[in-house]
């Protein structure tokens, strides 16, 4: 049995492998399947269809996308698997998300600039990262690169991480909303990495069977930095609410570079039986 990869970047969003290289690397590793799940954008997805079609028509390539949603303070990701991503109603709300995320970029640009001494100007982060939807790992970057710290860890911990003076919070979108615009493009929502929000059990339990009334249909409970008690309480988890268990790296290339495509930190392995009740769910 082969594995697959229903959770990874590229430059489109905050990767640092092309869409191209990324396919590539995932036929090298011997997926049966790779999902591209960018944060907040479809940009890569056409580009990815067509080049794993032409190049790859052994492996498998399933359209996604991650959504960055707000609950309670915390970041809570919901991903989207087989979205129609070239739907117009879909694609005019995606472009509200990604225009009230440019202004949040243009504020922490400003405060970073005017309130810590650090020149920099959204402008420049666009044409350092041309067609990528800026994230705080471009910020991050840059600011090493100017010499105004030492690492991307250092940026977050002191400048912009989410309760520090020159964060900007973005426009909220709930986990709701994000599964209402994936359901409306065709898509599956999956709640991403469950264990990283270091809920409480009772709490994450709450979550999901609020999610699961919205809409949500899959848990993400096969993942990179799972122990294997996570990942046996991730699937008993969407057992008891009859959810799809999903599974995938969050591959980000050089980015993290822990974390390999297909096998995580060593010892990931989604095994390619997962995916047929997606696509069936998906209506595929």
């Amino acid at each position: 049995m082969r594995p697959i990869d229903l959770h990874t970047h590229s430059t489109c969003s905050d990767g640092s492998f092309s869409v191209k290289e990324l396919i590539d690397y995932a036929h090298e590793k011997g997926l049966a399947a790779i999902a591209l799940t960018d944060h907040d954008t479809v940009a890569g997805l056409d580009e990815a269809i067509s080049y794993t079609a032409e190049k790859y028509p052994d492996m498998e390539f399933v359209p996604g996308i991650e959504y960055s949603t707000v609950e309670e303070g915390k970041d809570v990701h919901i991903v989207g698997l087989y979205i129609n991503h070239n739907d117009d109603a879909y694609k005019k709300k995606l472009q509200e998300f990604k225009d009230s995320r440019i202004n949040r970029n243009i504020k922490m640009c400003k405060k970073l600039s005017e309130e810590a001494g650090i020149p920099i100007t959204f402008e420049e982060l666009t044409q350092r990262n041309p067609g990528a939807v800026i994230t705080r790992a471009h910020y991050a970057k840059l600011i090493v690169e100017k010499g105004f710290a030492k690492s991307n860890q250092e940026v977050f911990d002191r400048l912009i991480g989410d309760h520090c003076p020159y964060f900007v919070p973005r426009e909220k979108i709930t986990p709701e909303q994000a599964i209402e615009h994936i359901l409306q493009a065709g898509g599956v929502p999956i709640l991403a990495h469950p264990i990283l929000y270091r809920m409480s059990d009772e709490r994450l339990d709450a979550l999901v069977k609020r999610l699961k009334a919205a809409g949500l249909m899959g848990l993400e409970a096969i993942y990179s930095t799972y122990e294997t008690r996570e990942e046996r309480d991730m699937k008993a988890l969407a057992g008891k609410y009859d959810l799809l268990v999903s599974g995938g790296s969050d591959f980000h290339g050089t980015n993290k570079k822990d974390i390999d495509l297909g096998t995580g930190r060593g010892k990931l392995f989604v095994p390619e039986e997962l995916l047929p009740p997606i696509k069936v769910a998906a209506g595929k």
